[in-house]
């Protein structure tokens, strides 16, 4: 589905004229002719994108852009016949994302819009955790070393898991036997040192590592120093 996007222009055969060529990039728009109704159209969160023109009537582009930005991040671009520097970095220093000056070449303004766009989505989380060599990824269940690929039961990757996702804490047995095991976990706290020493095994044995680490009295860390 396309993007949302607002034009805030006076003068109307501009509007049109881009209106039609967003239409034809599968955008959707909606369109608004000064800068107080412009306002009310974009504070209400209907839009992906902002396109607006500096000399506008009843309310400046720039004072438009200014109280926007006390509600909205919603990227926006501004379109105006000035080309000063003084211009372009008063829009810009008010929160515009980009700035583009009248007359313009439409593939440029589409260029800009897609730019904009692409930074202002949401960036997926990473799934991923990485620590001396060692990579854990959530999503695909996999741990690799060096990108070398390690073999862990269920257990052994949830324990080290929660081990790397609090990385530089020390650790207790009853925490992680309560976070890996469960709360209605039965079994003696020992539990924990042998799968310990099973990803020990596994990986600081093999490729020479002391990734986790014993604090005596107390449990475990990892830490980015070896």
């Amino acid at each position: 589905m396309g993007a949302n996007i607002l034009i805030v222009e006076d003068e109307e055969k501009i509007a049109r004229f881009v209106e039609l060529e967003l239409g034809y990039e599968g955008y959707h728009t909606a369109k608004a002719f000064d800068g107080r109704t412009g306002l009310e159209l974009a504070e209400t969160g209907r839009f992906d994108l902002v396109l607006l023109d500096i000399m506008l009537p009843k309310l400046s582009g720039m004072e438009v852009l200014r109280r926007l930005r006390r509600t909205s991040s919603v990227p926006v671009i501004m379109l105006t016949a000035r080309d000063s520097v003084m211009d372009k970095v008063s829009g810009l220093d008010s929160g515009a994302s980009d700035y583009i000056t009248k007359p313009f070449a439409i593939e440029e303004l589409l260029a800009r819009i897609r730019t904009a766009l692409r930074k202002s989505a949401p960036q997926p989380e990473s799934t991923a955790l990485a620590c001396c060599g060692v990579t854990l990824d959530t999503a695909s269940r996999t741990v690799t070393v060096n990108g070398t690929p390690v073999e862990l039961t269920k257990r052994e990757f949830d324990l080290l898991h929660y081990l790397m996702k609090n990385k530089g804490l020390v650790i207790s047995r009853e925490t992680l036997l309560e976070n890996v095991w469960g709360f209605d976990f039965t079994g003696e706290t020992n539990a924990v040192d042998v799968y310990v020493r099973y990803l020990r095994g596994k990986i600081d044995d093999v490729f020479g590592l002391k990734l986790i680490q014993t604090v005596r009295g107390v449990g475990y860390v990892i830490k980015d120093e070896q």
